[in-house]
């Protein structure tokens, strides 16, 4: 009992060891929660430094693409679909696994991976 007594209260006086959400603005709603208690300004997180070859979400350049469908063909999630009425490859981002087989096997680089994480919105698709 003594034991978890004394790492609790270690756990409780350490900082957190995650990131920060970043935020490159605050809503006038929660600015009073963000204000730095000794300069009295605002303080915003940076955004996450991301790793060279981060896997974020996919960009898609119909321009390039020539429909061979090879990225339909290696995706394991089923995230990209041919849609024959209208000759266009539909991505869909909530099946993606972010593996980047299809960004590896696209022949013109219709596909690339960004860095972009932040795939939180309001839309089914």
């Amino acid at each position: 009992m003594i034991v978890i007594a004394k790492e609790l209260v270690k756990q409780l006086l350490k900082k957190p060891f995650t990131n920060l959400f970043p935020a490159k603005y605050a809503p006038k709603s929660i600015k009073q929660f963000l204000r730095d208690a000794k300069e009295g300004k605002v303080k915003l997180n940076p955004p996450v430094v991301v790793p060279p070859n981060f896997r974020g979400k996919i960009e898609y350049d119909e321009k390039k693409c020539i429909r061979c469908k090879l990225c339909t063909r290696v995706c394991p999630a089923k995230a990209l679909e041919y849609v024959e009425k209208e000759n266009i490859i539909k991505y869909h981002l909530f099946r993606c696994a972010f593996c980047g087989q299809c960004v590896d096997v696209c022949p013109t680089g219709a596909l690339k991976l960004t860095k972009e994480f932040l795939l939180a919105g309001y839309k089914k698709d």
